[in-house]
């Protein structure tokens, strides 16, 4: 693999590398109430030509959402997103078996500087995972 030499002057400033994310989903009112449910939260759904979608609060942070319609295939393999899991992840993670979510991992602590994370499983089958600092 060939490592770059000089990085475009555009990319050089990124602060974030990501800056929008997609959960997929087939039941789209489950998953929106899954979210609800560990997090607490009301999700503001939107309904298009062909896909429904449901965005997550985002004040000055990375935007994302559920989605559901041609091509949105959730998946326990690929890549992994790490949600937020705000001061301390267990109490977003002790609400996702009852709204119908599976734990796969525990809380873990990475260290002391890095914080924690968990892994999960969401109702639609999406393997997820938190973190939180503490």
């Amino acid at each position: 693999m060939k490592s770059p030499s000089k990085r475009p002057a555009d990319i050089a400033n990124y602060k974030n590398f990501v800056s929008w994310f997609e959960i997929p989903a087939i039941n789209f009112e489950r998953a929106v109430e899954f979210y609800e449910n560990i997090y607490g939260i009301q999700l503001e759904r939107h309904q298009g030509k062909d896909f429904k979608m449901a965005y997550f609060p985002a004040e000055g942070g990375i935007g994302g959402a559920i989605i559901c319609g041609e091509g949105s295939v959730p998946s326990d393999t690929g890549s992994l997103l790490y949600l937020n899991g705000g001061d301390d992840l267990q109490l977003i993670l002790d609400r996702i078996p009852e709204a119908g979510g599976r734990i796969l991992l525990e809380k873990q602590t990475i260290s002391a500087e890095a914080g924690c994370f968990a892994l999960f499983i969401d109702s639609e089958g999406n393997k997820m995972a938190l973190h939180s600092k503490a």
